[in-house]
């Protein structure tokens, strides 16, 4: 191929018959491929020029691009962000008394293992009504706003991301609109889950309110029919009757009491309790009184009389007919207080008079109050069957009455504790959107990103220094072919 290049053997070569010596007995047209394999001596300073341009040409190739590369590039400056989410939950409950009971609680982002948050707000990142909503705060298209790349920090709830622009400050301010649209749409998307929560739980609060409407209707209808407000209000009735029992038997039994002291009374005395009231009636008149006296004195002047005289003689006479006056006034007197005639008259106690005063008194007295007594008893028995047919006619509407109260009561607690699930599912706005934060601001980049002056100018010389090291070995190859094509003496050629 190259006659400057024609192989001559080596008069150093020695110890064995080389194999290229059979090859330079080929035809001469094999000779062009067998120097482009094998090369030339390394003392053949002809082969110098051609190296040298292929050098020249290799190395423009590489440079070439690198040069136009740093050339036009526009400068890229990157500004750098980083978000977190904290990884812990919260939880708040309160509990009002005999309302109901409200609980709210925010999972931890990372307690789903099938759902990552931070894969999530990376995509969220890089979605196009973000970028589209950033660029036009920053009133750029997309084209010129670009995408910004978000990486994830292995074994931790970090979000790094990179915003490229033609300044330093530019790339800050698109970062800073990456973020700012970011959140806004974060706070969008909670505001519409909790509104959509908000309204789905408004057909069941409807449900309950309508539920506890029905219901306090029922009972205001059974409080007219029954007139009681509430079933322990019937306990207390039923309470205050079972009390009236007991009074009503205590009453019998101080009523039997009476009649035994009245009986024993009346057997002592020998006289109804009501003789003996007309007799102390009776001689607690003071003209009666009076009387009997005159009685009682005309009666021993009769005595007197009859003891000196005969039953004809004047004396006599006179004396009996003073007592039968005196008698026949008291006894018309008496029938004038007593409002008795003659005969009953005879029957009233003649001596009244000390003991068996108390005991004509005692008889009254007992007798009288015996009466009320019995009279308290009728009355009272009279209001216990009375009011034992009410609580008859009222268990039914009391029973009804109480179940319908503890509907009323589960309905409202079911209400109020729906209405404060509704209410706590306003302050739980991180349980689908977990709580992110801004734990690095957007930098100013000090420095441009790209174009890499000194990574081209590193990569071209590794280039070149790779390009020298392969003309190196071709200059070189026959030695190293020479030495890998000679057979080795065997011990008959020794």
């Amino acid at each position: 191929m190259f006659q400057s290049d024609i192989h001559r053997p080596n008069s150093d070569t020695t110890n064995g018959r080389l194999s290229w010596l059979a090859i330079s007995r080929r035809p001469l047209r094999s000779l062009g491929w067998r120097r482009l394999i094998i090369g030339g001596r390394l003392s053949d300073a002809g082969r110098l020029p051609r190296y040298v341009a292929v050098f020249l040409l290799g190395a423009s190739a590489l440079w070439a691009p690198i040069a136009g590369y740093l050339a036009t590039a526009p400068l890229q400056y990157t500004s750098h962000a980083s978000l977190i989410l904290p990884g812990s939950g919260a939880s708040a409950s309160v509990n009002l008394n005999n309302i109901g009971q409200a609980s709210s609680y925010a999972n931890s982002a990372f307690s789903n293992g099938s759902i990552s948050p931070t894969e999530t707000y990376k995509r969220l990142i890089s979605a196009d009504r973000i970028l589209t909503a950033a660029a036009k705060e920053m009133g750029v298209s997309n084209d010129v706003f670009g995408k910004p790349r978000v990486t994830l920090v292995d074994q931790t709830s970090l979000i790094h991301i990179t915003m490229k622009a033609g300044t330093p400050e530019l790339s800050r301010d698109h970062a800073d609109a990456l973020l700012a649209a970011f959140f806004d749409e974060i706070d969008a998307l909670r505001a519409d889950e909790i509104a959509t929560r908000e309204t789905s739980g408004q057909s069941a609060i409807a449900e309950y309110t309508t539920a506890v409407a029905e219901i306090r209707e029922t009972i205001t209808q059974l409080q007219k029919r029954s007139g009681l407000l509430t079933a322990a209000q019937y306990t207390e009735q039923v309470a205050a009757h079972e009390r009236l029992r007991e009074q009503l038997l205590r009453l019998e039994a101080e009523a039997s009491e009476r009649d035994e002291a009245v009986n024993a009374l009346e057997a002592a005395l020998g006289l109804p309790p009501q003789t003996a009231a007309t007799t102390l009636k009776l001689f607690a008149d003071r003209q009666y009184l009076a009387l009997t006296e005159d009685i009682a004195r005309h009666a021993a002047l009769l005595a007197q009389a009859q003891a000196s005289f005969g039953p004809r003689h004047p004396n006599y006479i006179s004396a009996s007919d003073a007592f039968e006056g005196a008698r026949q006034a008291a006894l018309s007197h008496a029938a004038e207080v007593t409002g008795l005639d003659e005969a009953s008259l005879a029957g009233l106690d003649r001596a009244p008079q000390g003991e068996r005063a108390s005991l004509l008194s005692g008889l009254v007295k007992e007798h009288t109050a015996r009466k009320g007594l019995r009279q308290r008893v009728a009355t009272l028995r009279q209001q216990v069957a009375g009011e034992k047919a009410r609580l008859a006619a009222l268990a039914p509407l009391a029973a009804e009455l109480e179940d319908k109260q503890r509907d009323f009561k589960v309905a409202e607690a079911v209400f109020a504790s729906a209405i404060a699930r509704s209410e706590s599912t306003k302050t739980d706005v991180y349980a689908s959107y977990p709580l992110v934060q801004v734990l690095e601001d957007p930098s100013l980049p000090e420095a441009p990103s790209s174009p890499r002056r000194k990574l081209s100018i590193a990569a071209g010389l590794a280039a070149t220094l790779l390009l020298i090291g392969g003309l190196a070995i071709a200059w070189i190859r026959q030695s190293i072919l020479s030495r890998l094509l000679v057979k080795p003496e065997t011990g008959d050629d020794a």
